[in-house]
């Protein structure tokens, strides 16, 4: 079976669709595993990593509301990134992740491995959260596979 990063690439080009991505715990991940297939320059256009909450907010247009009553993790923070992201690089869809890699950061609320994904296809925002295990690289991982296969399934849906 192929991986994610594949199968999007084939995806969007075979429906001639954009991709960009907004980043928080993933660091660029999404990005470079997107980059990593040969011929990703077809379909993707770029992302922007936003750790600190400003990007988020400044760059990104995420409303200071929705950080402060929310969190970063949180389904509004990466609807609002994932629309963000698509409106500023001006692509056809976007992902993004919001989420707490740990080891350290977590509460009782949000644990360490929750991570929030958005999408933004065809004019609406969606999202989903899981909630891996394993160390911070380990979260990481998981969440650049869930991120790209959310953003499948989405295009897929709309078939």
């Amino acid at each position: 079976m192929k991986e994610p990063q594949e199968q999007i690439g084939e995806l969007l080009r075979r429906k001639k669709l954009t991709l960009a991505v907004a980043e928080s715990c993933t660091g660029g991940l999404v990005g470079a595993a997107v980059t990593s297939v040969c011929g990703s320059s077809d379909y993707f256009l770029g992302g922007i990593i936003s750790y600190d909450n400003r990007i988020k907010r400044d760059v990104l247009g995420v409303p200071r509301y929705d950080l402060d009553r929310y969190g970063a993790v949180s389904s509004q923070v990466v609807c609002a990134m994932a629309y963000g992201a698509a409106r500023i690089l001006k692509s056809d869809c976007s992902v993004s992740v919001s989420g707490i890699a740990g080891p350290g950061g977590g509460t009782e609320e949000k644990p360490v491995g929750l991570v929030y994904f958005g999408a933004f296809f065809d004019g609406q925002t969606q999202s989903c959260s899981f909630l891996f295990n394993g160390s911070r690289e380990e979260i990481r991982a998981q969440s650049v596979k869930a991120a790209l296969n959310f953003l499948i399934g989405i295009i897929n849906k709309n078939d």
